[in-house]
C-alpha cells in the first residue's frame, strides 16, 4: 500500500500542475487584450512575447543553481505564488513599464516553476517505481482547458483583465499555498552522489538527444497553438468560428492521451510509447498539410494532440533515469529547451508560410518531430525502465 505521504505529495503536485496550466492559458489566450490595455504596438508585441520564454529560460538556469542550496519543493513553494501574482499584475496595470515588469516577473518565475515542478515529478515517479509523470502533465492540460475557457468567457462578456484574473488568483493562490505543505522531495542530489561511488554528473553531450527531442516537441506544440486557427481559416477555408476549434480539440486530446499514457508506459515501456506518439504526431502534421478541407484538417490536429502529448513528460522522466544522482540539474537544463522550441517554432512556420506556403510549412515540424525516432533509445534503460520492471524506491522527505 502506498505511503500516505506519497499520495499527498502526488495530489499536491497535481494541484500545482493544474494551477500552472490555468495561469499560462489565461495569459497567452488574452494577449490581444493585454496589447490593447497597454497600447503595445504590433511591432513591439513580438519583443514582449519573446522576452517571456527567454526570461523563463533564465529562471530555469537560476533554479539549477538554487537547488544546490534548497530543495526543489522550496523553490516551487515560492515560484507558484510569484507566477499568479505576476498574472494579476499583468491585468491590473495601465502603463507600458508595468506590463514589462509583470511579464518579466511572469517569465522568470514560470521558468523556476516549470523546472521545480518537473524535478518533483521525476523524483516522485522514481520513488513510486512506476510511471506517473504523464498524470501530472494531464493535470496541466486540464488546467489549460479551464484557463482557456475562462478566457473565452472574459472575452465574450468584455470583462476587463483584472476582473478576469482576480477571482482565479484569489482561489488558486491559497489553494497552492496549502497544497505546498505536502510536497515531497526525493533525496538531495548531493547526498546521493556522496553515497554512491562513481555517481554520474550531468554531461551535456549525453543529455543533448533529449534536449533536441524537447525542442522538436515544442516546435510542434507552438505550431498548433499559434497557427492552427489561421491555417484552418486562410488555407483550408473554414469560417472564423470554426477556426477556433482545432486548438480546443488539441488540448482535449492532449488531456485524454496523458490521462491514459502512464498505463501505456507501464504496459509497453517508455520507448514504445514515445515511438508510437512520434509516428502519430507526424501523421497528424501530414494530414494537416494535405487536408482538402477544414474537417480533415481538424482530424489532423486531433492526431497531433494524441501524439505529441506523451513526448514531453517522458523526456523529463528519461532525463531523471539517465542521471539518477543529478536528476534535478538534468531537468533544469532540459527545461530550457522547452522555451527554445517555443521561440523557434512559431517564427519558423510563419516565415516558411510567407515565403513558401503554409501547407509546406506544416511539413517542417513533421520532419523535426520524426527525428525523435532517431533518439528513441534515449528513453529506455533496461535497469530503470518503468514498464519492464520497478526501481527500488528511494528515501523521500516531505517538503
Amino acid at each position: 500500500m502506498t505511503d500516505p505521504r506519497l499520495r499527498h505529495g502526488r495530489a499536491s503536485l497535481a494541484v500545482s500542475f493544474f494551477a500552472q496550466g490555468m495561469a499560462f492559458a489565461l495569459l497567452v489566450t488574452r494577449i490581444p487584450a493585454i496589447q490593447d490595455r497597454y497600447g503595445i504596438s504590433d511591432g513591439l508585441l513580438p519583443v514582449f512575447l519573446a522576452a517571456v520564454p527567454i526570461l523563463a529560460g533564465a529562471g530555469s538556469v537560476c533554479t539549477e543553481q538554487l537547488i544546490k542550496r534548497v530543495r526543489p519543493s522550496v523553490v516551487l513553494r515560492f515560484a507558484q505564488p510569484a507566477v499568479l501574482l505576476a498574472l494579476l499584475g499583468a491585468g491590473a496595470g495601465d502603463r507600458m513599464w508595468q506590463a514589462a515588469l509583470s511579464l518579466g516577473a511572469f517569465g522568470l518565475s514560470v521558468g523556476a516553476l516549470d523546472a521545480s515542478m518537473n524535478m518533483l515529478g521525476v523524483s516522485l515517479q522514481r520513488t513510486y517505481g512506476r510511471s506517473i509523470m504523464l498524470g501530472f502533465h494531464a493535470s496541466y492540460s486540464l488546467g489549460g482547458i479551464g484557463g482557456a475557457s475562462l478566457a473565452w468567457v472574459g472575452a465574450h462578456w468584455h470583462l476587463s483583465l483584472l476582473v478576469s484574473y482576480l477571482p482565479v488568483v484569489a482561489v488558486l493562490l491559497p489553494v497552492c499555498l496549502v497544497a505546498s505543505r505536502w510536497y515531497v522531495d526525493g533525496e538531495p542530489a548531493a547526498e546521493v552522489a556522496g553515497g554512491a561511488p562513481g555517481a554520474k554528473p550531468v554531461v551535456f553531450r549525453l543529455l543533448l538527444p533529449l534536449c533536441l527531442v524537447m525542442s522538436f516537441a515544442y516546435i510542434g506544440d507552438s505550431t498548433v497553438s499559434n497557427w492552427s486557427a489561421k491555417y484552418l481559416q486562410d488555407t483550408l477555408g473554414s469560417s472564423e468560428q470554426l477556426s477556433t476549434v482545432p486548438y480546443n480539440v488539441y488540448m482535449v486530446t492532449t488531456l485524454l492521451g496523458r490521462a491514459a499514457g502512464d498505463f501505456g508506459v507501464r504496459r509497453f515501456g517508455a520507448v514504445a510509447v514515445v515511438r508510437f506518439g512520434t509516428v502519430l504526431a507526424a501523421a497528424g502534421f501530414g494530414v494537416v498539410a494535405l487536408a482538402p478541407g477544414p474537417w480533415v484538417g481538424m482530424a489532423g490536429f486531433t492526431l497531433l494532440g494524441f501524439g505529441l502529448c506523451v513526448i514531453v513528460p517522458q523526456t523529463f522522466a528519461a532525463a531523471g533515469r539517465l542521471f539518477p544522482e543529478a536528476s534535478d540539474a538534468a531537468v533544469a537544463r532540459l527545461n530550457i529547451f522547452n522555451y527554445v522550441g517555443f521561440l523557434v517554432g512559431s517564427p519558423l512556420v510563419g516565415a516558411l508560410g510567407d515565403a513558401w506556403s503554409y501547407r509546406g510549412a506544416m511539413l517542417v515540424p513533421m520532419v523535426l518531430v520524426l527525428l525523435t525516432l532517431v533518439y528513441a533509445r534515449s528513453f529506455g534503460s533496461e535497469a530503470a525502465r518503468y514498464g519492464g520492471g520497478h526501481e527500488r524506491p528511494r528515501t523521500v522527505d516531505v517538503g
